[in-house]
């Protein structure tokens, strides 16, 4: 695979993200290119780690999680040993559903859902309780405004 992507490259790209249920007759006439050279492309762009992975966007409140929060956590000490223990910690919790490590005051921002604000605060003691976290704070989110799970692709 080519450090850069060509033209082709990211219009595969970009169908994919629109749709990775796509076939690849159809991905190939959408990028305008025949069949087998198209997968050999995505294969390429896969094992080149440009493509992770594919899965369904689920609806998580039509699933029952009502509650979206936003905690943003500060632990006591930032050596490297226990970044990585709060983030195997933050690995291991159903709820969390992104975790981002932050400069500055924050050390991470979990993005969380819940079922209910009962279920959300028992995880907050829990989050709380966990080794060297200094304090938490969380943000009830009100709506969501975008939601864009994918990556801009200029062509």
């Amino acid at each position: 695979m080519p450090a850069r992507l060509d033209s082709i490259d990211r219009k595969i790209l970009k169908e994919l993200q629109a749709d990775g249920r796509i076939t690849n007759v159809e991905l190939a006439s959408r990028v305008g290119i025949s069949a087998p050279p198209c997968l050999r492309r995505v294969r390429a762009l896969e094992e080149a780690g440009y493509i992770k992975g594919y899965r369904a966007l689920l609806d998580e409140k039509k699933l029952g999680y009502e509650v979206t929060v936003f905690a943003m956590v500060h632990l006591a000490s930032q050596a490297e040993a226990d970044l990585v223990a709060f983030e195997e910690f933050v690995r291991a919790q159903p709820l969390v559903r992104e975790c981002w490590m932050l400069s500055g005051e924050i050390d991470f921002v979990l993005k969380c859902v819940a079922p209910d604000l009962k279920t959300f605060q028992a995880f907050v003691e829990k989050l709380t309780a966990a080794r060297n976290v200094r304090n938490v704070k969380t943000s009830l989110t009100l709506r969501n405004s975008k939601d864009g799970a994918m990556v801009p692709m200029d062509e």
